[in-house]
């Protein structure tokens, strides 16, 4: 069964309808092959004016759509072969990052994204998507070993945040995410990072410095998220629709103001509705993308990365 959001709730009437209908072509002897065609052209044209027309809290929630593909359903489709690798050598395994070496179509990538759950039990042991200091500890271990085989990277985005448990801060969750941003800047090997679903704040950036910095159409990314900003300035959570308005926290935001280097369209209605066709489009940005960072040298990928994220923003002396 599919999980409609509240905007969907026209779509989905019409799409029982649809299944009612055909149930009764079924069994009984009515033709009704004119009405099903007909309810089919409504559905496609409602849910485009719809999808064109979200709002961008709309979206916001469209990126914690339950039924949204996680970087390991998109590995299960996108890679022939994935060896997974565990472990920061240091504390232990953090299993809401994930990571390894895939092949792609005869290429070797060094894959690592965070992991959500889909039931209660898998969110507990995911963590809900937050990573620990070890889990971004095992994403460097992972990158460096991409660079040591000279193997490009892939990082894959979808958190609402590492994890701000008092325990996380005592084994140096902030060290171990300005660690990664540091070390991201001069790795040797193509890196293209994706926001598949949510970026919040510094717990996204701690994966996402690269060469090529794309989202999904239906993702965000920000330093908080709309809740939490409602939360602080109106001290209330009702106000998270105006809070992702002003924010300007969508992928075609964060394009306009250059803050990501482009967008990768979702089928229409999000990706959740078609994840074989979603990993199939992120598949090929992947791979056209490291055909055209290899092109450069180590040392003109590093100065084009430093120089991108060093243009960003405002500085007033």
């Amino acid at each position: 069964m599919r999980t409609y959001l509240d905007f969907e709730k026209p779509i989905a009437d019409l799409e029982v309808r649809l299944v009612e209908m055909k149930k009764l072509a079924e069994t009984s002897n009515v033709d009704v092959t004119e009405a099903v065609a007909s309810l089919e052209v409504s559905i496609e044209k409602l849910r485009k004016e719809i999808f064109d027309n979200l709002t961008r809290w709309q979206r916001v929630q469209l990126s914690r759509h339950p039924d949204r593909p996680y970087t390991l359903d998109y590995i299960s489709l996108m890679c022939d072969q994935f060896i997974e690798l565990h472990g920061d050598r240091t504390v232990r395994d953090d299993p809401a990052m994930v990571g390894g070496f895939v092949e792609m179509d005869g290429q070797t990538v060094m894959l690592i994204g965070q992991q959500k759950g889909r039931n209660t039990k898998q969110r507990q042991h995911r963590n809900f998507g937050m990573p620990n200091p070890e889990g971004y500890r095992k994403a460097l271990r992972l990158m460096k070993l991409a660079e040591k085989f000279n193997k490009p990277i892939v990082t894959m985005i979808d958190t609402p945040g590492a994890f701000p448990g008092l325990e996380a801060e005592e084994r140096g969750q902030g060290e171990a995410i300005a660690r990664n941003l540091k070390e991201m800047f001069m790795l040797q090997v193509p890196v293209v990072c994706i926001v598949i679903g949510e970026g919040a704040s510094g717990g996204a950036l701690g994966i996402a410095i690269g060469d090529r910095v794309l989202m999904l159409e239906n993702t965000w990314y920000s330093v908080i998220s709309p809740e939490n900003c409602s939360t602080i300035l109106w001290r209330s959570w009702d106000y998270k629709e105006q809070a992702a308005e002003a924010m300007k926290l969508t992928a075609r935001d964060m394009e306009k103001n250059k803050l990501v280097d482009g967008i990768i369209e979702e089928p229409e209605g999000g990706a959740h509705t078609d994840h074989a066709e979603m990993a199939r489009r992120i598949k090929k940005v992947i791979l056209d993308t490291i055909v055209e960072l290899n092109q450069l040298t180590p040392e003109q990928r590093i100065d084009q990365r430093i120089e991108k994220f060093c243009s960003m923003g405002v500085v007033v002396e």
